[in-house]
């Protein structure tokens, strides 16, 4: 069984405090309050003990469920996967787990790295294979700060050298113009490779709970359904849009700034068949 870590659990309140979401909007970041207002804290609930990863699941670990059980990702089946391309989303052909930017691109050797191009049935059909199921959101939060309110995993003090972001590669990015400079830059010399790190190659990242990883590198799915904490702030039109359809998705990943890999950031995805070359996942277990 790989690496597990067992939370004890309790009353946990989800979501951020009004002073964490007042925080944001001094900070430069481009989104407005609505963007945010998701994260609103409300309710407090009642967690049992539970296991969960310590890391994402590797891509020895999806090759070795995909040669015990012939499965094939949803990317595989379509014939593509998604990736950012020099200024956009594409449709690449070929691009799947085992060849994250497309055939014959990859530089180097990724066994210990993050799977990518993960689709939320291909996550959950590797959950069950392993014995294992994907945390609930509230799951993730909890085992990612505790009972603290923490921005990161590891404090409120952001350090770009304790998770892969975009940050950590290029600097500190306080535009939308820097990334897209950065990010060009690399794909005009590989072309759309993940900026993936290994597993565990951030320890002082680590979560209060002993977790690595859940900050940055992969997007990671969970099993909740988007729903709204009832925090009584008014939501973006495009996130009320998905609630009681997609699946929650935590953490940021290499792609993403400072503000995108907190704590109680939520991001959403479909979970019919949709994936990309940055989500990942990492499994749980009841207690």
């Amino acid at each position: 069984m790989t690496d597990m870590i067992t939370i004890t659990g309790g009353e946990f309140t989800p979501g951020a405090p009004p002073d964490q979401l007042d925080w944001l909007q001094t900070e430069g970041q481009a989104f407005p309050p609505e963007w945010f207002a998701d994260e609103a804290a409300a309710h407090a609930v009642v967690l049992p003990d539970y296991r969960i990863d310590r890391f994402p699941v590797t891509v020895a670990q999806f090759r070795e469920f995909v040669r015990d059980t012939g499965y094939r990702t949803d990317a595989e089946r379509n014939g593509y996967g998604l990736v950012y391309t020099e200024r956009y989303w594409a449709e690449l052909e070929g691009a799947c787990w085992s060849a994250p930017a497309g055939p014959g691109v990859d530089p180097d050797e990724r066994d210990d790295h993050p799977v990518v191009h993960i689709s939320w049935p291909d996550a959950a059909a590797y959950a069950s294979w392993a014995g294992k199921r994907l945390p609930t959101e509230v799951e993730w939060e909890f085992a990612a700060r505790g009972r603290t309110g923490r921005l990161w995993p590891w404090g409120d003090t952001w350090d770009r050298t304790r998770a892969n972001t975009a940050e950590f590669h290029a600097g500190e990015l306080t535009s939308l113009e820097q990334w897209k400079g950065w990010w060009q830059g690399l794909h005009a010399k590989g072309g759309p490779v993940p900026q993936t790190t290994p597993v565990g190659a951030f320890p002082r990242g680590a979560s209060p709970s002993g977790c690595q990883d859940l900050a940055g590198n992969v997007y990671e799915w969970t099993s909740s359904t988007a729903s709204s904490y009832g925090g009584g702030q008014e939501c973006d039109p495009t996130i009320r849009s998905v609630m009681g359809r997609y699946r929650a998705i935590r953490g940021g990943s290499w792609m993403n700034f400072r503000y995108q890999v907190r704590c109680t950031e939520r991001m959403y995805g479909d979970p019919d068949g949709w994936s990309n070359f940055a989500l990942g996942f990492r499994c749980a277990m009841d207690g």
